[in-house]
C-alpha cells in the first residue's frame, strides 16, 4: 500500500481521536474547575482530595494513568454487574479527562490568585456572593491570566491522545501501527510524516482557537467590570 492509499485509512480513524480528545477537554474542564473551587476555597477534607488528584494527575506518567483506568475501572465494573462498559475507548476518555482535569486545575487556580486581591474584598464588601463574584469580577479577569496556559493545555492533551493504542483504543497511531504491520513496515518513515502533519494540524487548529479568544479577550479586557473599594477617611 503506498502513501495516498494510506491516508484515507488513517483518516478514517481520526474520529476517534476527536472524539476522545474532546470528552477529555470536556470533562477534565469541570473536573478542573471543580478542584480549583475546592482548593481557593480550603474546604475542610474536600481541598486535601482535589490536593492529591491534582498531585496525582501531575506526577503519574500519562500512559501509566491510562493503564491504571484501563485496569482498574473493570475491577469496579464488575461489582457493578457493568462488565462490558469500560471498553478501551471509554478507559481513554476516562484516564486522559482524570490527567486533563488534574493539569488544568494547576492553570485556573494561579491564575484565580493573580487577580489584586483588593478586587475580591471589594465585591464582597458589596454583598456578591461568591458565584456572581467570580461570573462578574474575577473570572473575566483570571480568564487574562489563564488563556496561555490553558492553551498548553490542550497541546499537551493533544499530545498524549497517542498513548491511548497502548490501552487498546483505534485511534490514529494505532491505526497506522496496523498498517505497517500489514505492509511489513514498508512505508514506516512515510507513515510516521503523516502522522506527523496529523498532529501538528490538530496543535494548530487548538492554537488558532485559543489565540482568537486572547486576541478577543485583550480587546475587551478595558470593557471588563471592576469594583473599587472606597474608603472616606
Amino acid at each position: 500500500m503506498n502513501l495516498s492509499a494510506m491516508i484515507p485509512e488513517l483518516l478514517s480513524a481520526l474520529p476517534l481521536t476527536l472524539g476522545i480528545m474532546l470528552v477529555a477537554m470536556l470533562v477534565g474542564f469541570v473536573l478542573a474547575l471543580i478542584a480549583t473551587l475546592f482548593r481557593v476555597r480550603r474546604i475542610p477534607v474536600l481541598s486535601q482530595l482535589a490536593d492529591l488528584y491534582v498531585s496525582y494527575a501531575r506526577s503519574v506518567p500519562v500512559v501509566l494513568q491510562l493503564f491504571v483506568a484501563f485496569y482498574g475501572l473493570p475491577l469496579i465494573s464488575d461489582n457493578l454487574g457493568m462488565s462490558d462498559f469500560f471498553t478501551a475507548n471509554v478507559a481513554a476518555m476516562i484516564g486522559l479527562s482524570l490527567y486533563h482535569g488534574g493539569y488544568l486545575s494547576e492553570v485556573m487556580r494561579p491564575a484565580f490568585l493573580a487577580v489584586e486581591r483588593g478586587q475580591h474584598d471589594a465585591a464582597d464588601s458589596m454583598g456578591y456572593s461568591f458565584r456572581h463574584k467570580m461570573l462578574r469580577i474575577v473570572g473575566p479577569q483570571a480568564l487574562h491570566f489563564a488563556l496561555p496556559g490553558y492553551g498548553n493545555a490542550i497541546i499537551y492533551l493533544i499530545h498524549n491522545v497517542a498513548l491511548v493504542m497502548y490501552i487498546g483504543a483505534a485511534d490514529v497511531m494505532a491505526t497506522a501501527h496496523l498498517i505497517m504491520e500489514r505492509d511489513y513496515n514498508q512505508y514506516q518513515f512515510g507513515t510516521y510524516l503523516v502522522l506527523a502533519v496529523i498532529y501538528s494540524l490538530l496543535c494548530l487548529v487548538a492554537w488558532l482557537i485559543v489565540r482568537f479568544f486572547e486576541r478577543r479577550h485583550a480587546k475587551y479586557s478595558a470593557k471588563a467590570p471592576r469594583v473599587k473599594l472606597n474608603v472616606s477617611v
